[in-house]
């Protein structure tokens, strides 16, 4: 029997697989969000990319990617050296969770319909315009989430 030492990982990691998420981050807006609050934690000192993606336990490509689009959205400055590395560019009080997110996955949009059709084939929605609720909510909350408020 294969599964007879530890047959709970087996059936955590096949739920892993099978379960759906309603909600989820790409690792691209993870590494963003997660990323700008270590540049906004360290203060007057930098972090460079190798401290962030081994904090994240991400690639350090994908670091260097995500902070290049960041940089060129004006957020963050990127100081070159050996003692280089990331700092804010505005207070962390005024760059919000959705203005980050949005920098990195482009701007929510709020829809009637999940699936964008103009005309429903039925005489209401039978999502009752659920998932347009849950965007703005979700939209309301990144918006309401600062880079200091978890510094």
């Amino acid at each position: 029997m294969r599964f007879k030492k530890e047959p709970y990982i087996w059936v955590i990691n096949y739920l892993n697989q099978r379960m759906s998420r309603i909600v989820t981050l790409s690792e691209a807006a993870s590494i963003a969000l997660h990323g700008m609050i270590l540049v906004a934690r360290s203060d007057k000192s930098m972090i460079n990319v190798v401290k962030i993606a081994e904090a994240m336990n991400s690639s350090r490509h994908h670091v260097a990617k995500v902070f290049q689009r960041l940089v060129k959205e004006g957020f963050i400055e990127s100081h070159r050296g050996p003692t280089g590395g990331f700092s804010l560019k505005k207070p962390a009080s005024e760059i919000s969770f959705l203005n980050i997110y949005e920098a990195i996955e482009g701007e929510i949009e709020l829809l009637d319909c999940p699936l964008d059709k103009p005309i429903c084939p039925f005489d209401k929605c039978i999502m009752n315009n659920v998932t347009k609720k849950m965007t703005r909510d979700y939209r309301d909350y990144l918006e309401g989430q600062t880079l200091d408020q978890y510094v």
